[in-house]
């Protein structure tokens, strides 16, 4: 038995004005996930816990089937296991996002203009990080070059006593409410300001200026913790795993979990990514030998922080025809049993550009059981109706292995 678990990052939504008040996963014209939930199972789980907030870094844990609540220390750390970055227990992982801040001379005056610096690319990024460190690093604390905007800060020896306000979550809007705070919000301040005397002059972003794009004049810190441990996805479930996914955190719980990661080149977590590359490293571990692969795809996430409604469609667009249509006609082809799960990590809506803990559709797919009643639209809509609720995520996996997710009105977990 194969299983195929695509996980489509933030694609869940609310009715959009914009798309005449239906949501992005109703419009997409996405003929192979229809025809899975016409032949599957459809409904909707909490991929949040209760106490927990909607996140890739809590709901893609829970789809994996790790309680959150038990592991999770914060998201930088799994992104520091992921760059191979040797962490003690006593330091602390700090995501630093390349953003763009306005204009005014105190930094406390700023307004929040893009998260993700026009999507810089890593290529400009390294090097923006790479000489930021040079200029700030001590014995104490030094930066990390990642991917695209998303990269990490590691200070040694560090209390705990700081919070943050992720950056996608206020986009447009004034920072002054959203500083550091806590004993150590000085210090991590203080960074921030020192980046944007830098980076602001840096001949890299003067030259994106005149482009017209984004300049990546600041770095912003959140989603902070310690080094974390999971238990081993193959003793967990019983099955060895696979991931193939752009995005640093992903890489990160799935080292952490023991699973095999697949590099896939041009992929950038963007709606530029390589999406064709990403079908081809899954059917790659499968042909390796892989039981479950993990596929996860960032791009309607981003689209939905970016409040961009035709590229949220598209991104659905373009993951059906290019990435899970071909890894199905491959898994036909090979002539053994499969399974697909297809459901998002959280909801991106379009409205409010930010994260949501609200529950999301899932559509379970098995080749070798026949339909009894299909569904004619996988979105959120038509799973609700379902009557099928699960209510502990981390549960999804196990009970798709062990083909406890029937076509009745039940409750699966607790109440």
């Amino acid at each position: 038995m194969r299983y195929l678990v695509l996980l489509i990052d933030g694609a869940a939504d609310e009715p959009c004005e914009k798309l005449c008040g239906k949501t992005p996963l109703t419009v997409a014209v996405k003929p192979t996930m229809d025809m899975l939930a016409g032949k599957g199972v459809m409904g909707m789980v909490r991929v949040t816990p209760e106490g927990c907030k909607g996140g890739s870094d809590v709901g893609n844990l829970t789809v994996m089937g790790y309680d959150p609540r038990k592991y999770l220390t914060g998201r930088a750390p799994l992104e520091a296991a992921s760059m191979g970055i040797q962490m003690e227990v006593s330091d602390l992982a700090v995501r630093a996002n390349l953003v763009t801040l306005s204009e005014e001379p105190k930094y406390e005056e700023k307004t929040m203009i893009d998260y993700s610096a026009g999507e810089i690319s890593s290529e400009e990024a390294k090097i923006l990080i790479s000489e930021l460190n040079d200029v700030l690093r001590s014995d104490s604390y030094e930066f990390f070059p990642g991917v695209s905007y998303r990269h990490c800060f590691v200070v040694h020896n560090a209390e705990e006593d700081i919070s943050f306000t992720p950056p996608h979550m206020f986009t447009g809007k004034p920072v002054r409410e959203r500083l550091p705070c806590g004993k150590q919000a000085d210090f991590f301040l203080d960074i921030m300001k020192k980046s944007y005397v830098f980076l602001s002059e840096h001949p890299i972003n003067k030259k994106r200026i005149s482009e017209n794009r984004n300049p990546a004049n600041s770095v912003w810190f959140w989603g902070q913790g310690r080094p974390m441990s999971l238990p081993l996805f193959k003793n967990s479930h019983g099955i060895s795993g696979a991931v193939v996914t752009a995005v640093d955190l992903i890489k990160g719980i799935a080292k952490s979990a023991g699973m095999s990661v697949y590099e896939v080149d041009g992929a950038t977590g963007n709606l530029d990514t390589n999406f064709k590359g990403k079908a081809e490293a899954a059917k790659k571990a499968f042909e390796d030998g892989k039981e479950l692969v993990y596929l996860h795809i960032e791009a309607p996430d981003e689209c939905g922080h970016q409040g961009d409604a035709e590229g949220k469609v598209k991104s659905l667009e373009i993951i059906d025809r290019d990435v899970l249509s071909p890894v199905v006609s491959f898994l036909e082809n090979r002539g053994e049993s499969f399974a697909v799960l297809v459901t998002p990590d959280h909801p991106t809506p379009l409205s409010t550009r930010g994260h949501s803990s609200a529950d999301v559709p899932f559509m379970l797919y098995y080749n070798d059981e026949k339909s009894v009643e299909g569904h004619a639209c996988y979105c959120e809509k038509v799973a609700g109706e379902s009557g099928i609720y699960i209510d502990n995520g981390y549960d999804l996996i196990d009970l798709m292995i062990a083909r406890k997710i029937k076509k009745e009105k039940n409750l699966y977990g607790e109440n």
